[in-house]
């Protein structure tokens, strides 16, 4: 079943010492999900990502490629540690291994979320624990372990790696910073330089600002456990998240495109391709990579 869940795309060769992923693009609600839950299916929708792993798609020409989730981030979280539960969701009480004490379960949205959107409450009754470590054996750690996977993959084959997590904010969150009087349009995560390189950021941050964007770093997002788990410069593995404001390509109450998706869409193309001439400069080994097993 985890065919369905998430699926990886593959570039016609693997060239570039990048992975992308999209943990929160997905749609589908599997199972008997939705008839568990108070909300409808477009409703549950709120907090997705839409057409994040579109935006980004240019990746793959760039030579490198993209993981993307296909289950619906209400149904589960995967930029979340395994077990971030939230001990309102469930009839029994957790495992002291798990983590219900986290910022993020405190707002609602654990590994398997409680909240979507602006805090609307997704089910009708408390859930079977076994319910939510199911979901984390059939999706969430397939997942994880298949991004691991690739990225062990492109470091052993040039000595160096960069994540680029992909997300989008809602554009309630992209309101001016103080001292500012414009939207943010793209906010780039990285732990506050501890996940990723000076040189990348900067790149991406300074691409983008030539391209007419407001860019800011790390508010309102630092990057998540995704960027952190992935982040090692020091041992040449970079990982960067970037947060595009929804508002400037999707209408956020349809999820449809908007006309201006058209013209966003080549400067992160361009933005891909000019990522892996950048991280050709960290390389060790050759650089054609062979696929993936």
């Amino acid at each position: 079943m985890t065919e369905h869940l998430f699926d990886l795309l593959a570039p016609a060769q693997w060239q570039a010492a990048m992975v992308f992923d999209s943990p929160h693009s997905g749609s589908v609600m599997p199972g008997d999900f939705v008839s568990k839950t108070r909300l409808s299916a477009r409703e549950l929708r709120q907090s997705e990502d839409s057409h994040v792993d579109a935006l980004f798609s240019g990746c793959l020409d760039a030579g490198a490629p993209m993981l993307r989730a296909l289950a619906s981030r209400a149904w589960l979280d995967l930029n979340r540690e395994p077990f971030e539960l939230d001990p309102r969701l469930f009839i029994e009480s957790l495992p002291g291994y798990m983590n219900p004490g986290s910022s993020r379960v405190a707002a609602g949205f654990g590994t398997i979320p409680r909240l979507v959107g602006d805090g609307h409450e997704i089910y009708r009754a408390r859930l079977q624990l076994a319910e939510a470590l199911s979901r984390i054996e059939l999706c969430y750690k397939p997942y994880h372990r298949q991004l691991q996977q690739l990225l062990d993959h492109v470091h052993a084959a040039t000595g160096t790696a960069l994540l680029v997590d992909c997300h989008s904010m809602p554009s309630s969150a992209a309101r001016p910073l103080p001292g500012s009087n414009r939207m943010i349009d793209v906010v780039l995560g990285d732990r506050f330089g501890s996940a990723c390189a000076p040189e990348i950021t900067g790149f991406v941050e300074d691409f983008l600002k030539s391209r007419g964007l407001h860019v800011v770093r790390n508010r309102p997002y630092a990057g998540g456990f995704i960027t952190e788990v992935h982040g090692a410069p020091h041992h040449n593995r970079h990982a960067l998240q970037i947060e595009i404001n929804r508002g400037l390509y999707l209408n956020e109450h349809t999820l449809e495109l908007l006309p201006n998706f058209i013209s966003l869409k080549p400067i992160f193309d361009r933005l891909a391709r000019e990522l892996a001439k950048l991280m050709d400069k960290f390389r060790i080994e050759e650089p054609v990579i062979k696929a993936a097993e």
